[in-house]
């Protein structure tokens, strides 16, 4: 997939993060997403999406909602969601 550029940079470490490319999730990501036990469906797709992008979860909850709107919409042929997979 190609990078998605972050409309504002996130800090992971001492790294300054100005795009993210998401990877097809394994049974992992999955896994991680619903391990956010108690939260709700927003928190649960990014613990999967953070997993997908190899961004540790709290470094993930800082990107802005606009890009993470963009970044769920453009993973959503990798998850199945999407036109790619045939449902729209």
């Amino acid at each position: 997939m190609d990078p998605i550029k972050l409309s504002k940079p996130i800090t992971v470490g001492d790294k300054e993060i100005s795009e993210i490319t998401l990877r097809e999730p394994t049974l992992g990501d999955l896994i991680a997403g619903e391990a956010v036990g108690g939260a709700g469906e927003t928190a649960r797709v990014a613990a999967t999406l953070a997993a997908m992008a190899g961004i540790p979860f709290p470094a993930f909850k800082t990107i802005s909602a606009q890009d993470f709107l963009r970044i769920n919409k453009a993973a959503e042929p990798l998850l199945g969601n999407g036109e790619a997979a045939g449902t729209n």
